[in-house]
């Protein structure tokens, strides 16, 4: 897959602290749109927290050839939502709601504006890439591993770079061309092929849905007949390939870029407000990520999906037998893999509190804060340890620090200071032509 840098909205929505102002759902309520108003308040945060929960790093050796597998079965679940399913306008989905809301999308326009770094120059980086000048999309009937899938990611990228651009500046271009990039693929795509299937339509669908959301809910133009033609894309060809889940390594499951299917699904529920495979997608992606970063709560060794043996659950974690705080099953293949899985992590938790239910201190979050940590470390430098991946890792997180850091750091006051120093050192943060940070 190729690499592609454009800096991200990571850094502009996420370096200042979000609050919302919903904390829990009002089953049978109404559509929270961004045209009825955004309650959320904004405090943007330029001094260092202090006073904060630093995270530890102890650890847990491989002692035993009988341990019994953990499963995450214990992990937290969601609670079923009784938001009404679909277009009748009885749910109470938040919209703009995928990864970014009206009060973050309100707090980057008015930063841009008022030339406030380091919001306006990511901006200026981000009108400056290719996808900000791409006129004409690409759409396929049917997408599978060759230049099909280049061509939908980078479509897909357009799209929401020119939603972006439109919500900051108001020029209706933008708009237009971020609705003829989704309308063209609507009006033709059927299937995606070949075994990455799943994971090429997620990395689709999360970054799709992100620029549908935001275009959808402020004004910008789109008809209702092509809004309908856009959900049944999204339920039709997409849903179907992310929701079943995969037995893949663990970023599969999780992600917006190599990482794949969770939260996709979860953007298409919202934007298409459909609260059963809202739900269905949730559940699987907490027990997903109870089993993609380890714990030293979660026992000797790590929780397990669908793995029979100790030998086995090994193996999956490349053969890694010393467990500590913020693990990731794929710290030993590669930190870029692990920055997938941790980048949706951070997605799914930021649309889940948009969404009002804020998960950062309750498990999936504090697997997240102890992974953004644990990695950040060896990426600004850290001596490998002998035990680590027989004291050798392949460096590379990249693009997936940011929301994470502002949710942990700025708005809670955890100590993340390893994850600060790396995030701070490589704004804006970027996209590798798959997804955004």
């Amino acid at each position: 897959m190729k690499l592609i840098v454009l800096p991200s909205i990571a850094l502009a929505a996420f370096s200042s602290s979000v609050q919302a102002s919903h904390p829990h759902f009002r089953p049978n309520g109404h559509h929270h749109h961004a045209q009825h108003g955004d309650t959320s308040s904004i405090q943007t945060t330029t001094t260092v927290v202090t006073s904060m929960t630093t995270v530890s790093s102890s650890s847990v050796s491989l002692r035993s050839t009988t341990t019994k597998l953990p499963t995450p079965a214990s992990a937290p679940t969601s609670t079923p939502s009784t938001r009404v399913d679909s277009r009748d306008g009885t749910s109470n989905f938040v919209h703009p709601g995928i990864f970014i809301s009206s009060a973050q999308i309100g707090n980057f326009s008015s930063n841009v504006a008022s030339s406030t770094e380091p919001w306006a120059e990511a901006y200026k980086q981000m009108m400056n890439h290719k996808y900000a000048s791409r006129t004409t999309p690409t759409p396929y009937p049917t997408v599978s591993s060759d230049a099909s899938c280049d061509d939908e990611l980078d479509d897909a990228l357009t799209a929401y770079l020119n939603a972006l651009a439109w919500v900051v500046t108001k020029t209706k271009s933008y708009a237009k061309r971020a609705i003829t990039f989704m309308n063209s693929w609507a009006g033709t795509i059927q299937c995606h092929g070949g075994s990455n299937a799943p994971l090429q339509s997620g990395w689709a669908a999360s970054v799709w849905t992100g620029a549908a959301d935001i275009i959808r809910y402020t004004n910008a133009g789109w008809t209702n007949s092509s809004i309908v033609a856009f959900e049944d894309m999204l339920r039709d060809v997409y849903l179907p390939e992310v929701i079943v889940g995969s037995d893949y390594n663990g970023n599969w499951e999780l992600g917006i870029g190599s990482p794949v299917m969770m939260e996709a699904a979860l953007g298409i529920s919202v934007f298409i407000e459909n609260t059963t495979s809202y739900d269905i997608a949730m559940e699987k992606f907490l027990a997903r990520t109870a089993a993609y970063v380890y714990l030293t709560s979660d026992g000797d060794l790590p929780n397990a999906v669908d793995i029979s043996t100790e030998e086995k659950l090994i193996s999956y974690w490349y053969d890694q037998d010393t467990f500590v705080d913020g693990l990731s099953q794929e710290t030993c293949r590669d930190f870029g893999h692990v920055g997938y899985g941790l980048a949706s992590i951070s997605h799914v938790l930021e649309t889940s509190r948009i969404q009002g239910n804020d998960m950062y201190e309750e498990d999936a979050g504090k697997r997240l804060r102890y992974a953004l940590e644990f990695h950040s470390k060896y990426e600004n430098g850290a001596t490998v340890p002998d035990w680590l991946c027989g004291g050798e890792v392949s460096l590379g997180i990249a693009q997936t620090t940011e929301p994470g850091l502002n949710a942990f750091s700025y708005r809670l006051g955890y100590a993340m200071n390893e994850t600060q120093l790396y995030t701070e050192g490589h704004r804006p943060e970027n996209t590798n032509g798959v997804f955004v940070g």
